[in-house]
């Protein structure tokens, strides 16, 4: 419970953007980086010189939270900004995120930081995706899941760069979960069936989304580790940003616990850039605001595990049934 207690009050963050060094010739890609988390995750690895590309469904709302962050970053000893730029990508609709993937091969050979970030919460009851799929899951998972294996390719490119500019465990891939993962989710983890039959509970349907993004880090460590790839699962904090917008009674309640999205920002920064993590604790999972966490329910650290391990395999299982929704659009 003590754990539990620490993400809803953590301590002062340890790790800070002034803790970053430059990261001039980094690319970088942010789904949902106009607004939120994301935003200030994007004008932190701006300032830094990183050559970021804000991932989102409307150019407009894109362009607006480029200007705003050119116009809010000084040039100064401790800022050199690098370059923003625009990537459309629709997360609810996979038949649309292959395009997406060669726009941006179209436009880089390597890419050195992937945040997973973009997501929905508790949209209207019914709400499917353009494929017929929970809008949560498809949304949540599927999507940044297809966008992730079709960009691989580009993550070991730059894992196996002999440029110098890449320190080994430094190629990332950060997926966004919650603290709802924990605080929720059934012993055992996602419960399989109702993946295809959801349950008329949207907070059941997000909490499942949570978890298989934290699946889906575990997973991802497990099958690219040996390419170089370092794949972290982080729950960025309560944060007042526009996710809980289709839950207007729980941002009230949950109103005093919620901190601004700079702060949260540290733990997706501290989850990509730290010096903590690497391919030694590869698929670890980062709690507000930048630390490791060590507490994790036994229930679940089972299903991360694999039969072979002496686990259930469940994330395992999670990783196949992506597999298997997203090949016809590889």
């Amino acid at each position: 419970m003590g754990a539990q207690f620490s993400q809803f009050f953590p301590p002062r963050p340890t790790f800070t953007p002034d803790d970053l060094p430059q990261q001039l010739g980094k690319v970088v890609l942010i789904t949902g980086g106009a607004s939120g988390i994301g935003f200030e995750v994007a004008k932190v690895l701006y300032c830094k010189g990183a050559k970021v590309y804000i991932a989102g469904r409307s150019e407009s709302a894109a362009q607006a939270a480029i200007q705003a962050i050119q116009k809010s970053v000084p040039k100064t000893s401790k800022c050199s900004p690098g370059e923003l730029h625009f990537l459309e990508l629709h997360l609810d609709d996979l038949s649309t995120i292959k395009a997406t993937a060669s726009t941006f091969r179209g436009k880089e050979t390597k890419l050195d930081l992937l945040f997973n970030n973009a997501g929905v919460s508790q949209p209207p009851l019914g709400s499917v995706s353009k494929q017929g799929i929970e809008l949560q899951l498809a949304t949540n998972c599927l999507g940044p899941f297809l966008l992730t294996q079709l960009l691989t390719p580009l993550l070991e490119a730059a894992a196996s760069s002999d440029s110098g500019l890449t320190t080994p465990g430094f190629v990332r891939v950060i997926w966004t979960s919650s603290q709802v993962a924990e605080l929720s989710a059934p012993p055992e983890g996602i419960i399989m069936s109702e993946l295809t039959n959801p349950p008329k509970d949207t907070v059941r349907n997000y909490v499942t989304s949570k978890l298989g993004n934290w699946f889906l880090s575990t997973e991802m460590a497990r099958r690219y580790g040996e390419k170089g790839i370092v794949s972290v699962a982080q729950n960025p904090g309560a944060a007042n940003t526009n996710l809980l917008r289709n839950a207007r009674w729980m941002k009230i309640l949950s109103w005093p616990l919620l901190h601004s999205p700079a702060l949260a920002a540290h733990t997706v920064l501290y989850a990509g850039l730290s010096g903590d993590l690497g391919l030694e604790n590869n698929g670890a999972y980062v709690v507000p605001w930048g630390r490791i966490h060590d507490a994790v329910a036994p229930g679940l650290l089972d299903a991360m595990r694999s039969k072979e391990e002496g686990g259930t395999g469940r994330a395992c299982e999670f990783w196949e049934f992506c597999e298997e929704k997203t090949r016809d659009y590889m």
